[in-house]
């Protein structure tokens, strides 16, 4: 679907227009959004709008980097915003000039369809420009990416809160889910961050010149975003290696265990396999008190044993 808005020269807002009219008439500025365009309405950004075939190639093929590049008058740009359903990456695409801004995305996209409205409804158009747009549909963009780290964050307070008393499998499973959702937010989130860098830096597009406090903003929300997915991604790390460690801690208690039994019974064993053996002449197989002398030697030395464990501490 292709849809338009024209600002007259008499700041008159002018909805539903040709591409074609757009391009002969005397407007301010237009704004042109293809949302969700089929193959037809894609040759638009051919003829008659001229743009160069590999910034439409970018267009046409989705979830490229977001990336910042200049053509002879105007700029394209990818971004990439993220689905709050389903914690996907959906890519926004961008022509902006000083005369007019098109967006490009094939899926719905809640952002671009706000500031549209806002548009619409407008009763000071004179304060609005192609770079404003491109402002607001970046900054929704970027608002929206805070609920999900919160989200994920709330998760990671569950796990470990909850990581008593389950077992390692599906403690590590959550965590690992957890960190893949957060290495898809790196991916999408560092990247939006060099790019909006590359734009405040940008010589060449002058009409933000006035707006750098606005996108200075987006910046900094971007900064933000990035060291709370780097601080998540170290507490899930944080979170494992506890968990290992108080798992560790606690076969090795059961190990030490075992070992103790194990080493009281071992005299005892070597004492039952000793008068175990079938020799005639062993004197103390016909002594009338023998059974219960070597019942007694044996009590006594896993008394013994376990009272000098315990004096080491080994029963903590």
């Amino acid at each position: 679907m292709i849809r338009t808005i024209a600002i007259s020269q008499t700041n008159q807002l002018k909805p539903d227009l040709s591409i074609e009219e757009l391009i002969r008439g005397d407007f301010l500025w237009y704004w042109i959004d293809f949302g969700q365009p089929t193959t037809e309405e894609i040759e638009f950004l051919r003829t008659p709008l001229s743009f160069h075939p590999l910034a439409i190639e970018d267009c046409v093929h989705t979830l490229q980097r977001p990336k910042l590049d200049y053509y002879e008058d105007y700029t394209f740009l990818v971004t990439q915003a993220l689905n709050q359903q389903m914690l996907t990456r959906e890519e926004i695409d961008f022509f902006l000039s000083k005369d007019y801004i098109i967006t490009f995305h094939h899926n719905f996209s809640s952002e671009i369809e706000e500031v549209w409205k806002r548009l619409t409804l407008s009763t000071n158009v004179e304060e609005w420009e192609p770079s404003h747009i491109l402002y607001l549909v970046l900054d929704k963009m970027v608002d929206n990416y805070f609920p999900l780290v919160y989200l994920i964050e709330d998760r990671l307070n569950e796990i470990d809160e909850n990581s008593k008393g389950r077992s390692m499998e599906a403690l590590l499973e959550d965590l690992f889910d957890t960190r893949h959702h957060l290495l898809s937010l790196r991916h999408t989130i560092t990247p939006m961050r060099d790019l909006i860098y590359r734009v405040l830096n940008s010589q060449r597009m002058t009409s933000i010149q006035g707006k750098r406090e606005y996108y200075s903003d987006i910046h900094d929300h971007l900064l933000k975003l990035t060291e709370m997915i780097e601080a998540n991604r170290e507490l899930t790390t944080d979170i494992r290696d506890s968990y290992i460690s108080i798992n560790s801690h606690q076969t090795n208690h059961v190990m030490k265990v075992l070992t103790v039994i194990t080493t009281i019974f071992m005299p005892l064993t070597f004492i039952a396999g000793l008068y175990g053996m079938n020799f005639h002449y062993m004197p103390e197989l016909t002594w009338k008190y023998g059974y219960f002398a070597t019942i007694g030697l044996m009590i006594l030395v896993a008394i013994g044993m376990s009272l000098w464990f315990k004096k080491k501490g080994w029963f903590k």
